[in-house]
């Protein structure tokens, strides 16, 4: 892993880059490959010492940052921090790698029968329909001179909505939660 530091109103101890260093071998098991980047950033404002810790790797960038008033141990806070990203985002990568399906056992041979499934049904908003209070006869009256085949409404004695239908045998359904 490759190391680079950036002291802000501070000078870069070679005690903090062996701190540093010390606890990011102890995270080798995770950051298995060459790849891997690291960008430490020690800042001191007034009294507060603030550690903030880039890692580049696997085309990812994983951050974290502390602040406390021992620098050696807000650094420490923010490589722990680092250790959860990393092996929360090694756990989802294998996970994906051992869920995933092989291409020659999903992909049908080429035999020239190849058909290509149904599309799943669509939902098409319509329009807004204004729910009325009134009762269920004055709703079957109001059905019967539409030419729609239901009408929402709310009743007027229980104050809850209902839903009158237009049935195959030309009577009305009524359906209420």
């Amino acid at each position: 892993m490759e190391f680079e530091y950036t002291g802000r109103h501070v000078e870069v101890t070679p005690a903090l880059r062996t701190h540093v260093e010390d606890h990011f071998k102890k995270l080798d098991h995770i950051f298995n490959d060459t790849t891997a980047r690291a960008h430490v950033i020690i800042e001191v404002e007034k009294n507060r010492q603030i550690g903030e810790v880039l890692v580049h790797w696997r085309d990812h960038t994983l951050t974290a940052t502390d602040t406390n008033a021992d620098m050696y141990l807000a650094l420490t806070r923010a490589i722990a921090k680092i250790e959860k990203q990393a092996l929360k985002l090694k756990k989802k990568i294998i996970d994906r790698k051992q869920g995933a399906k092989r291409v020659s056992s999903v992909a049908p041979q080429p035999d020239g029968n190849v058909e290509a499934s149904p599309r799943p049904p669509r939902i098409i908003a319509a329009r807004r329909y204004a729910v009325k209070p009134m009762t269920a006869e004055e709703a079957a009256l109001q059905l019967s001179e539409e030419q729609d085949q239901f009408l929402v409404f709310r009743d007027a004695d229980t104050n809850r909505v209902g839903v009158l239908y237009r049935r195959k045998d030309g009577n009305f359904g009524l359906i209420e939660p």
